[in-house]
């Protein structure tokens, strides 16, 4: 399945191609001839009745471009199959196909994953389908899911080199584990393993759409071209209008495909409406595929390079947010040391400041101190000389000799403690 129908984008080629498998006319072709499997050879339009739409709530998007076919079958009582007797669940048997359409180049390798999540909502769906109609027939023994044919049909040049068998996804499922695991094997149908001449042989309407859908560089272009004109008008000659518009919408998808310009794409769309199959792109001037997907290539070169400069651009942003994020970080806790700095040195200014009212408070006590002991000392100094009947004088004198101090402060002292 293609990458944009993932992304819920289904490409016109997608479109055309589920327009031409939902035809019961074209998928009956599609069945007869490309598909050996003896019971599907005989298969009508009337036999097939599409019922994609009922899956696509389940499924989604991605279901998109892949058909799912229920097949009234006409298989005889002696081969297996159920004579067209009533069953238990109700009705005919059905049998189921799932067409699941690849457009691409590439293989897709886990398409047999894809195909088995399709089978089991079939299964769960035709189970409610019987429950609603008869309750509890899928608990009964002689109960019987539908048997689905898984088919994959791939329009891609290169071989397809996907394991078909379902164990060889799972590990070691084909090997000792081969009892615990299941399986099935899906059919593949390669456009590009019929020649020209195969499909033109064939002469029907989807051998024409193939044709148109192996064109795909200049080479295949150049072979269809080739083939006669008048057998090419012959595959159209009855075809219903209906069935002709699809034919339409692929000559529009291929057109697109190669380049045409919007005339020349009309003058194409017009002989397929006059069913002149033979005349196709005579007046086209140009029609280079090559050139046009050496363009693609060089632009999805210069994409690639876009995506890789903006993806180094991407990382080269996120390093530097990174390192802008460091910084800022380193910034921050800078910021915390300074302020946690500030706190200390405030702190120490607090305890220094402290120290000094303390130290002052100190020194004045001190001071304060000494300065008692002083005048101690002056009174006792005068208050001897007074008892050893010293006069006045003689006591200035003493007081001043023995503290150091002059005559004239010696005599206030005396007069201070002169008379106590």
């Amino acid at each position: 399945m293609q990458e944009e129908n993932r992304q819920g984008i289904i490409p016109k080629r997608d479109i055309s191609s589920k327009r031409v498998l939902g035809n019961p006319v074209l998928y009956a072709q599609f069945l007869r001839n490309n598909l050996d499997i003896p019971f599907l050879k005989n298969i009508q339009p009337e036999d097939i009745e599409d019922v994609s739409e009922r899956y696509i709530p389940y499924l989604g998007t991605e279901f998109g471009s892949d058909t799912v076919k229920r097949i009234r079958l006409h298989i005889p009582e002696k081969t297996g199959g159920t004579g067209g007797k009533k069953t238990d669940a109700g009705g005919q048997e059905p049998l189921f196909l799932i067409s699941l359409t690849e457009h691409k180049s590439r293989v897709d390798y886990n398409v047999s994953m894809q195909l088995l999540k399709y089978m089991l909502c079939i299964w769960l769906d035709y189970e409610k389908e019987m429950e609603q109609k008869k309750e509890g027939a899928s608990d009964r023994k002689g109960f019987r899911y539908p048997l689905i044919i898984p088919i994959v049909y791939y329009e891609g040049k290169a071989p397809w080199t996907a394991d078909r068998c379902f164990q060889a996804r799972i590990a070691c499922g084909n090997m000792l584990f081969h009892d615990w695991v299941p399986d099935f094997t899906y059919e593949v149908v390669r456009l590009h393993d019929y020649s020209n001449e195969e499909l033109l042989e064939r002469g029907d309407e989807m051998s024409l759409i193939m044709l148109f859908n192996k064109i795909q560089d200049h080479v295949d272009l150049s072979e269809f071209l080739k083939l006669p004109g008048e057998r090419l008008d012959d595959m159209v000659r009855d075809t219903p209008e209906a069935i002709l518009n699809i034919i339409v919408s692929v000559m529009e998808s291929l057109c697109v495909k190669i380049g045409t310009t919007e005339e020349e794409m009309q003058e194409c769309v017009a002989r397929v409406r006059e069913r002149r199959m033979g005349y196709l792109f005579e007046n086209i001037e140009k029609m280079d595929i090559q050139a046009e997907r050496r363009n693609t290539a060089e632009a999805r070169m210069e994409a690639k390079r876009a995506q890789e400069e903006a993806k180094v651009a991407q990382e080269e942003a996120k390093a530097a947010q990174e390192e802008a994020k460091a910084a800022q970080e380193e910034a921050k806790a800078a910021q915390e040391e300074a302020k946690a700095a500030q706190e200390e040195a405030k702190a120490a200014r607090e305890e220094i400041k402290e120290a000094q009212e303390a130290l002052k408070k100190a020194h004045e006590k001190a001071e304060a101190e000494a300065l008692n002991i002083q005048e101690e000392k002056y009174k006792s100094l005068v208050e001897v000389c007074k008892e050893l009947g010293a006069t006045r004088e003689m006591t200035v004198e003493k007081v001043s000799k023995n503290c150091s101090i002059d005559k004239e402060e010696a005599e206030k002292k005396v007069d201070i403690y002169w008379e106590m």
